[in-house]
């Protein structure tokens, strides 16, 4: 019997395998637009059944912007943003950072943190208590340092770790008690919707790598950041929910301690031609121990490749993850760049490599 996108995340996270490959879907809103007019797709839902994508859904609580004399152009943490046009699509870039100048850890408390009574969190009991049960259900996502970097700018926020580590821990725990309290409310908005348990999967996350390695020590990341990504990991496990971690780039260093200590189940997005994220060892090394989600390759093959490139890719793919547990997805999202023929083929290759079970 064909399963449900849901069914099958599932059963990858209970340590099993569905009846094909799992397949994800990540990409600008200019691929998306594009992608829905070259297949005559209504919409993202029938775009995603053409293509046999097992996407998740996303809910998140509505923030309700207090009246509090904030810049109506900044984001609840205070960063202003401007678009920048590369193009072909667009992308956020933030213009400001609010605690560049900050000196003193009472500067850091004088700030105007955001906080989780602006949030209207019914609106996540209201979405789930109407959804269907046919795809999994993401909520919630928790990447401390990305977030200090946008605060502070990311070269004070690096120098932060080696020279100020005293406003460090100030901005970390702030991220650190607003996060903790919103996700909790979030879970639990998701416990009480109809049928309970309706939320699969949150984020906990941090780019750690760069193209070419780490972005932080091991001693910088286990000082900083470690420890509050456990208690965030164990919260959502505690109502039942599923942890992904992201880091792009090089990030081989970390996987002992995320996998260990953290407890992380998913791995995103695995950039195989950054050095140690090579797939054959990741699976020699923790195959048996978490879920591989990425791998094909949107920086060359996707942008840049044939279609029988990308054919190739993936099928190689499911062959190197044969007998691992392995989602099947662009490396991150897919950018303009790429040719809708090269998308296509990724999805129906996978199509038709993935129906093998893994541990055949």
């Amino acid at each position: 019997m064909e399963m449900t996108p849901r069914q099958r995340w599932l059963a990858l996270l209970a340590g099993g395998f569905p009846d094909r490959v799992p397949t994800d879907y990540q990409a600008t809103e200019e691929v998306t637009a594009r992608l829905l007019k070259d297949l005559g797709c209504a919409d993202e839902e029938s775009l995603w059944r053409k293509l046999h994508i097992d996407g998740r859904r996303f809910v998140e609580p509505n923030w309700q912007r207090p009246d509090d004399g904030r810049a109506s152009q900044a984001d609840m943490w205070g960063v202003r943003f401007r678009r920048v046009d590369y193009g072909t699509g667009a992308y956020e870039q933030p213009v400001s950072h609010p605690l560049a100048e900050v000196e003193s850890v009472a500067q850091v408390h004088a700030h105007r943190w955001p906080d989780p009574d602006e949030f209207d969190y019914a609106r996540i009991t209201q979405a789930l208590q109407s959804d269907d049960g046919h795809r999994p259900i993401h909520a919630g996502c928790y990447e401390p340092f990305l977030l200090y970097g946008y605060l502070r700018g990311l070269q004070r926020a690096l120098e932060d770790l080696a020279l100020h580590p005293e406003i460090a821990d100030a901005i970390l725990g702030r991220i650190f008690d607003f996060h903790y309290e919103h996700h909790r409310r979030i879970f639990e908005a998701g416990r009480v919707a109809a049928g309970g348990g309706r939320i699969d999967l949150t984020w906990v996350a941090e780019d750690l790598g760069s193209q070419t390695g780490p972005l932080m020590s091991l001693a910088m990341y286990r000082r900083f950041l470690l420890s509050n990504q456990i208690k965030m990991a164990n919260l959502a496990r505690s109502f039942g929910i599923h942890v992904m971690y992201h880091t792009d780039g090089a990030a081989r260093l970390f996987l002992p301690d995320l996998i260990d200590r953290v407890g992380i189940e998913i791995l995103n997005p695995i950039q195989w031609r950054c050095p140690g994220m090579e797939r054959e060892r990741l699976v020699a090394d923790f195959g048996d121990r978490i879920i591989f989600h990425g791998s094909i390759d949107n920086q060359q093959t996707l942008a840049f490749g044939s279609v029988e490139d990308v054919a190739d890719e993936v099928r190689q793919s499911a062959d190197i993850y044969r007998g691992a547990r392995w989602i099947c997805a662009p490396c991150h999202n897919i950018q303009p760049v790429s040719p809708t023929a090269n998308i296509v083929a990724m999805y129906e290759t996978i199509h038709e490599a993935g129906k093998l079970r893994r541990n055949d």
